[in-house]
């Protein structure tokens, strides 16, 4: 017959008053002694003596009932593995000592962290934004020998934001959860990752799915992007024609900014973005408008290297750039908005395929088998739909183009 286990509630445990010993199964006890005094132990029977031991999980004010389960659950995976819990914390114990003497520090960790993996990231900004994250929100724990960060660590850096700023906790927890796996891979600490989420931390915490509300980028609505495209044009600055640029090819602002002459081939009007600087990691051709053509035709060579040269030497130049002459003309609408503006446009007023659109958008496909069959970036129809789209640009659009403008789409590009 199975041994009944979770015998005691949350509610249960705080009512009871009585000094004794009360069992929740499977080892774990909740301890009342007689100067009342309230605590848990997981119980266990040593294997070499056959005598039974116990090991202090902690007070009551400090551990819950679900950290109690989950530190027995840890006990009871120790003893399969052969390993007594209780000798096994007191080495754990010494191994902090001797790493504290050391001066082996969480901190230290995340510096080290970063370095090894600073070649591999697509930008500067990205080692920065790891740490500033970190030392915002983590600073705690920052000084912590690494060996001695466990579950209340984590939950007592993630919790406070966890329901506020869900997505920064998650990023948070994503880093801490690296940071410690390297940890571990350098025999700095434990194998075991307080910080996973699945099995552990999706136990203690909400999903973030269920709390954080998806909100869209502002964006400007595609009624008003001929009148928008007119005073931009008017604009005479490298942030503008980098702006221009965005919007004709619907790519990341990043992704413009960062542009290199080397990427260009104007024979085929095409623009190969590399992988390292996407999104998803893959190489994306962009078939590039005569307007987008006549954008990079008339930019200045400025810089051997770069299309929008940055203030430092052998630099791009930066997002915020476009961002600032968008403010200007379009206070709360930013940059990365355009590829919505796009997208709505390609839904709305042309017969283009949907699979058009999130292909010139570089977006992954969804389902696996599609994606492992699909051999063809489409770029024959996306010209269609690039030009389409320059063509609306160049429009000061009113109201009864909403309309007209589908058929007129249609009968330009064939598609139906």
């Amino acid at each position: 017959m199975a041994r009944a286990v979770n015998k005691l509630t949350a509610l249960k445990v705080r009512k009871l008053k009585e000094p004794g010993r009360y069992s929740d199964g499977d080892g774990l006890y909740f301890y009342i002694s007689q100067s009342g005094s309230r605590s848990w132990v997981f119980r266990y029977r040593d294997r070499a003596t056959q005598k039974h031991r116990d090991k202090g999980l902690g007070p009551e004010r400090d551990v819950s009932l679900e950290q109690a389960r989950e530190a027995a659950r840890r006990a009871r995976a120790s003893i399969r593995e052969g390993i007594d819990p209780i000798d096994s914390d007191a080495k754990a114990k010494a191994q902090a000592a001797i790493d504290r003497a050391r001066g082996v520090s969480l901190g230290h960790c995340i510096e080290q962290y970063i370095q090894a993996h600073r070649s591999s990231w697509r930008n500067e900004k990205h080692a920065s934004q790891w740490e500033n994250t970190l030392k915002s929100y983590a600073s705690d724990l920052w000084d912590l020998p690494v060996t001695v960060i466990d579950t209340p660590e984590i939950l007592r850096t993630l919790e406070p934001i966890w329901y506020d700023k869900t997505e920064t906790a998650t990023r948070v927890r994503q880093r801490l959860e690296a940071v410690l796996d390297w940890a571990a891979a350098r025999k700095l600490r434990s194998a075991t990752n307080p910080a996973r989420w699945r099995g552990h931390l999706d136990k203690l915490l909400p999903k973030p799915a269920k709390l954080k509300a998806v909100k869209p980028r502002p964006a400007l609505p595609y009624t008003e992007v001929g009148g928008f495209m007119q005073q931009l044009r008017a604009k005479d600055s490298l942030g503008a024609r980098a702006l221009e640029l965005i919007i004709l090819t619907a790519s990341r602002p990043s992704e413009v900014t960062g542009g290199q002459w080397s990427e260009i081939d104007f024979a085929r009007a095409t623009w190969t973005v590399p992988a390292e600087r996407m999104k998803a990691g893959k190489a994306h051709r962009i078939p590039l408008s005569d307007q987008a053509i006549a954008v990079l035709t008339a930019m200045p060579r400025i810089d051997a290297k770069y299309i929008f040269p940055g203030e430092g030497k052998n630099a791009s130049m930066t997002t915020a750039a476009p961002l600032k002459v968008l403010k200007e003309l379009s206070p709360g609408v930013v940059s990365h908005g355009f590829r919505s503006t796009f997208r709505d446009w390609a839904a709305d007023m042309t017969a283009f395929p949907r699979e058009i659109a999130e292909q010139a958008l570089a977006h992954s496909l969804k389902d696996k088998t599609e994606a492992a069959y699909r051999r063809t970036d489409l770029f024959v129809k996306r010209e269609k739909l690039m030009t389409a789209w320059a063509d609306y640009c160049d429009r000061i659009q009113a109201e009864s183009d909403n309309v007209a403008s589908i058929v007129r789409a249609t009968e330009k590009t064939g598609m139906r």
